[in-house]
């Protein structure tokens, strides 16, 4: 659970996203604390990387090649993704094979089937730690190289392994999603697995918060159809519309 420090930083980054960039004063106006409490926060950001500071204010730091790290990223729609994590559930078969992706939804899936009776691969170690503890899944991991920081599991030997195995699911999450560019990552390396991934599973579940539609990263990974369905959050009705149009399957993951 986040505390209060996490919440406020989260609605500091949300607001930087929403106008890119905000002075002190309107950021402590918009969250009602001091000018001292959001120069503090905005120091704890800029040093995990999400933002720029300026004279009087910050600005969102913003690239198709910049990945934000990942403890920044647990603090941001935390709430959405558990929310997709207890949809994904729904979808995810008993006595199966699982490929679970990485990153702060990763995580949050790994939580919501942790007394489930499956057989996971995690493509990372965050996930792997989520259920190392499980009594009822069964963990199978997977070779390759672990991306510091990260700790996404990636390489040629990945790739290798997921061309030689056939998997029943893959739950795979994306840094952003758009209907023209379909699913892109940060990294060249995890978009190199997630497609293999992809090649080696029956069928694809994408998880990918609202957030994230619109948003086209430096690396592709698959279109938009690729997967059989996609389980998001709410996205504006005329956004939901083109999406379902474009994509085999759009689930909406509502509280």
């Amino acid at each position: 659970m986040m505390n209060t420090k996490d919440l406020r930083q989260q609605e500091i980054i949300a607001i930087l996203k929403e106008t890119g960039s905000a002075s002190v004063g309107e950021l402590a106006s918009r969250i009602g604390v001091t000018d001292i409490t959001i120069r503090r926060d905005l120091e704890a950001l800029e040093a995990g990387g999400a933002v720029k500071r300026y004279h009087g204010g910050a600005h969102l730091v913003t690239g198709s090649s910049y990945e934000p790290p990942i403890a920044v990223r647990e603090q941001m729609h935390a709430t959405d993704k558990q929310v997709i994590a207890a949809r994904i559930d729904e979808t995810v078969d008993d006595g199966t094979t699982v490929l679970l992706d990485g990153g702060t939804t990763g995580i949050a899936v790994a939580r919501a089937l942790v007394e489930r009776h499956i057989t996971v691969c995690p493509m990372s170690l965050r996930v792997a730690w989520e259920l190392a503890t499980s009594s009822s899944v069964r963990l199978i991991l997977p070779p390759g190289l672990v991306r510091a920081g990260e700790l996404s599991i990636t390489g040629a030997q990945m790739v290798e392994y997921f061309s030689s195995h056939h998997f029943d699911h893959y739950i795979m999450t994306a840094s952003g999603f758009s209907i023209a560019h379909g699913f892109s990552e940060w990294n060249s390396e995890d978009a190199a697995v997630k497609r293999a991934a992809h090649a080696s599973s029956q069928r694809t579940t994408a998880a990918v918060d609202a957030s994230k539609f619109g948003t086209t990263c430096f690396v592709s990974v698959c279109p938009i159809d690729a997967p059989e369905t996609i389980v998001t959050t709410t996205l504006p009705h005329d956004d939901l519309s083109a999406l379902a149009d474009a994509a085999q399957r759009v689930v909406v993951a509502q509280p």
